[in-house]
């Protein structure tokens, strides 16, 4: 596995979007590469403290409808 791929994957698994076999595959890699294990560290701290104050993103319709009207501004 390369660090790019492992990287892939704990963030797939940050968001719950990895299978039970990829999971399995970062944690023993986690195991023999300390430089993923210390970028799967950040990713879990930032995602936890994203969690914390309740962040949200805006929906397409929103970004879509706040674009058009940066146009007109611009126009």
């Amino acid at each position: 596995m390369t660090l790019e791929k492992a990287k892939t994957i704990c963030t797939k698994t940050q968001y719950g979007e990895a299978t039970w076999w990829e999971i399995l595959q970062l944690k023993v890699y986690l195991i023999f590469d300390p430089e993923c294990a210390k970028f799967s560290a950040k990713n879990t701290r930032l995602s936890s403290l994203c969690d914390r104050v309740n962040l949200v993103s805006l929906s397409e319709a929103d970004k879509a409808e706040m674009k058009e009207r940066l146009q007109e501004k611009l126009e």
